[in-house]
């Protein structure tokens, strides 16, 4: 997507908190096919909303083929069924004296996962992440009409700017200390642990199902 680069007077005066409550896990290649199934499960607004234009079942299925995790950073949350609820993805932007110090964001939650603090919770995840690796700004570019992501941008203290149909929100962010740190490895942590508890959970829940003879709870 496009971003417009600017110079901003907007900078982050404190690291942006994660949610406590919304765990996000760091995915890789191996979860593929679960950010594909999130996102063809995207209806045609919602789509549009992402990626910015009318997006097909095919443009989607080369969108995650080309997902270049050693590049870029993937994000999820899963729900009690260890479905993705919900994704980030951090794209760094063109590398400049062999460090890239820009990033951008998109997101994407379901309906059944909406209003329970998801995007803001993948939104902060990334920016921690972006901090750590040295990125001093941290872009989103959407449409203007997308109100949900216009009002998790603001709530980042982003500045925003409207233009023909287009926003363009910004953030300076800065540099990586000690607690940004601690705070990524920490909600890592917990995050797999939250990870593994759903799936305990799932797996006991699907075995009652089965001695019971009752239909196994649908999974995306």
């Amino acid at each position: 997507m496009h971003n417009k680069a600017a110079n901003s007077r907007f900078i982050s005066k404190t690291p942006y908190a994660s949610s406590l409550i919304v765990h996000v896990r760091e995915l890789h290649a191996n979860h593929k096919e679960q950010i594909l199934n999130h996102l063809l499960l995207l209806n045609e607004d919602d789509r549009r909303l992402r990626f910015g234009t009318q997006t097909s079942n095919e443009v989607i299925e080369r969108h995650v083929e080309r997902l270049d995790f050693t590049q870029d950073k993937v994000f999820g949350h899963f729900d009690a069924l260890l479905n993705l609820a919900g994704i980030a993805h951090l794209a760094y932007l063109p590398i400049a004296n062999e460090q890239s110090e820009a990033a951008e964001f998109g997101v994407s939650v379901l309906p059944n996962g909406r209003g329970q603090g998801i995007g803001t919770a993948l939104l902060a995840r990334a920016s921690v992440h972006a901090r750590n690796t040295g990125v001093k700004t941290l872009f989103v570019h959407c449409l203007a009409n997308n109100k949900t992501m216009m009002h998790i941008a603001r709530k980042a203290g982003m500045h925003v700017e409207l233009a023909y149909g287009d926003a363009d929100a910004h953030l300076r962010l800065l540099p990586a200390n000690h607690s940004t740190i601690v705070e990524e490895a920490t909600n890592s942590q917990w995050a797999n642990f939250d990870y593994v508890v759903k799936a305990n959970w799932k797996r006991t829940k699907d075995a009652w199902c089965w001695i019971l003879g009752k239909p196994l709870p649908s999974s995306t």
